[in-house]
């Protein structure tokens, strides 16, 4: 075996048994465990209550932009966070500070144009 690749034996090793353990559950739950269905088990389930209305129902795009808006927030503190946790590393890096800082100062700009769109389309304004 190339010693390059020693290091990586635990994680395939682990990587098998996770696989094979989830084929015997799988495998078990097939062949021993009880195949009663009812009616009562073949309808959906929405949190405890029987449903009333079809699944494929339309929703306001009010939805959607507050989504958008999550994945905004989201997408920046996902990102900024562990730049400004190394952005110290960058700076002793002299030639890498200000590729660094105005490469996020790109992403930052094009995330605030997703967030004036999402504001001027009203999502901030709730009912």
């Amino acid at each position: 075996m190339d010693p390059n690749y020693a290091p990586y034996v635990p994680v395939v090793i682990i990587g098998i048994l996770v696989v094979g353990l989830a084929a015997v559950i799988l495998l078990a739950n097939r062949f021993l465990g009880p195949r009663r269905t009812t009616r009562e088990k073949a309808i959906p389930y929405e949190s405890g209550v029987d449903p009333v209305s079809t699944p494929r129902q339309r929703f306001s795009v009010k939805f959607y932009m507050t989504a958008m808006l999550f994945l905004i927030f989201d997408l920046e503190v996902v990102f900024i966070y562990p730049w400004a946790a190394r952005y110290s590393e960058f700076l002793r890096d002299n030639a890498f500070a200000p590729i660094a800082f105005w490469g996020m100062m790109f992403f930052v700009t094009i995330l605030s144009l997703g967030l004036l769109y999402e504001w001027k389309r009203g999502a901030m304004d709730w009912e």
